[in-house]
């Protein structure tokens, strides 16, 4: 049933008022690499705090103190549990106590390569029931330019209440109290800006990019975020909040496709990569270096530059630069397999019937992170071409089914001189903090390394492969 404008008006208040004290009550939903984080460093700065996840298991652990996340100790959600500032739960009916509620959860891309925004529409169905006068709904989930506008929003306006889309030209104007007039609700976008297993900087030290559809919404959100974090940047759109995560994550995709087929050039020529990389990143201005790898891993990186160019389209716009890089860092899988089979065909072996054990499984080192890695499309590639595979991971003593692979059949296997020995060869996938390399390259047959984690071996180095 639709909502009073005049009874609404009159009890929206202003953004500031509410969002800026530490009464404020705030819900997370979906508390993985993302929302986890963030619902504890609201809690840990005083704020009620509830978080929300479908997965039964995560809040049944959860609420035992127990963290699934490597890089958040069981400690920290203890604490959060012992002050009474952090619930974790599946009800989505206790929406209704949150004045913000803010939305983690994945975006990732179809089996034909295009934005699947399922988990977002789902959501914002979860959320509309309980939408209430005043309350806050910001997504932080990284996609396309108009989907908190296009997709969230006429969601939440079946509700009866609404948040007209309305130009504002900076932080300050977002204030007006004249603007809360016309405004049932709020509703941004902040992007994500995590980098799981990052050492140097803390959730609470990146700096928050915050985007309304309209003036009070940018205001109520920076009204919040301003409560946990050291700096928020307002920009003026929605829509240039989504781009701005956009171009932070293509940047690097597209630098690391340049790196991956210098890399390719470069073993044509006889030239070490690497050592060019270390060599050019001593100018002091004008480069950033950037590192060739067996392909992009993560929730971001892999996925975002997708979600730009299927977006173009409605533009009628050609993404070419952006697809290359895609279609280059795609391809680094398969290169790494093909450098294999070349590499035992020099030694009159072949690939197929081979046993490989691949090496690290997460997308990068010293994390229990497997969103988008390449370790998996190598394994399956491998797998395809006849190899017997096994692998290693310290953080992953078996691997569940997820989306695109089961290797439910496979454990990690021990990591001694005699099991080395007994593969044909080992692919360094993922180079961890805790592998010893000098004790792998000197058990191993062949040593086939994507990652340079071999650099500082000294013996053996005729069995190392880099590619």
């Amino acid at each position: 049933m639709p909502f009073d404008e005049a009874e609404v008006s009159r009890h929206v208040p202003q953004p500031a008022a509410i969002f800026g004290n530490k009464t404020t009550r705030v819900g997370v939903i979906g508390l993985g690499y993302v929302g986890l984080p963030l619902a504890l460093l609201f809690s840990r700065r005083g704020l009620v705090t509830t978080g929300f996840d479908i997965d039964a298991s995560k809040i049944e652990k959860l609420a035992r103190g127990e963290s699934y996340i490597r890089h958040i100790p069981n400690s920290a959600i203890r604490d959060s549990l012992d002050s009474q500032r952090f619930h974790p739960t599946h009800r989505y009916e206790e929406l209704r106590h949150a004045d913000a509620v803010l939305i983690c959860v994945p975006t990732p891309l179809d089996a034909h390569r295009e934005p699947d925004l399922s988990f977002v529409r789902a959501t914002a169905e979860a959320i509309r029931p309980y939408l209430r006068p005043g309350q806050l709904i910001v997504l932080e989930s990284t996609t396309y330019p108009g989907t908190t506008e296009e997709v969230v929003l006429p969601i939440l306006e079946r509700s009866g209440l609404r948040c007209p889309v309305l130009p504002y030209a900076s932080a300050s104007a977002t204030a007006d109290s004249h603007s809360t007039d016309v405004v049932d609700f709020f509703l941004a976008f902040s992007p994500e800006r995590e980098d799981p297993g990052n050492q140097q900087f803390r959730t609470h030290e990146i700096p928050k990019i915050i985007g309304g559809v309209n003036g009070p919404s940018a205001a109520a959100a920076a009204a919040l975020y301003g409560q946990v974090f050291d700096r928020t940047l307002v920009v003026s759109s929605a829509r240039t909040a989504e781009m701005t995560k956009l171009l932070e994550n293509i940047y690097r995709c597209v630098n690391i496709a340049l790196v991956n087929e210098l890399k390719m050039l470069c073993q044509h020529m006889a030239i070490d990569i690497w050592e060019v990389i270390e060599a050019a990143k001593t100018k002091p201005f004008g480069f950033t270096a950037f590192y060739p790898g067996p392909g992009l891993g993560g929730h971001c990186i892999p996925i975002d530059p997708f979600y730009l160019t299927w977006k173009a389209r409605e533009y009628d716009f050609p993404t070419r630069f952006i697809e290359l890089a895609g279609e280059i860092n795609t391809a680094m899988p398969a290169y790494v397999v093909d450098s294999l089979a070349q590499a035992l065909n020099r030694r009159k072996q072949c690939l197929q019937d081979a046993r490989i054990l691949v090496l690290g499984v997460s997308y990068k080192k010293d994390i229990d992170d497997l969103r988008e890695s390449p370790s998996l499309r190598i394994m399956r590639l491998l797998e395809q071409r006849g190899a017997s595979v096994d692998y290693n991971d310290p953080y992953f003593p078996r691997l569940h089914k997820m989306r695109e692979y089961d290797f439910t059949h496979l454990s990690s296997v021990e990591l001694t001189a005699r099991t080395l020995e007994s593969y044909d060869a080992v692919v360094i996938s993922t180079d961890h903090s805790i592998y010893d390399y000098e004790f792998i390259t000197r058990h191993a047959r062949l040593v086939v390394d994507a990652r340079n984690a071999t650099r500082n071996v000294t013996h053996h180095r005729q069995k190392i492969v880099r590619c």
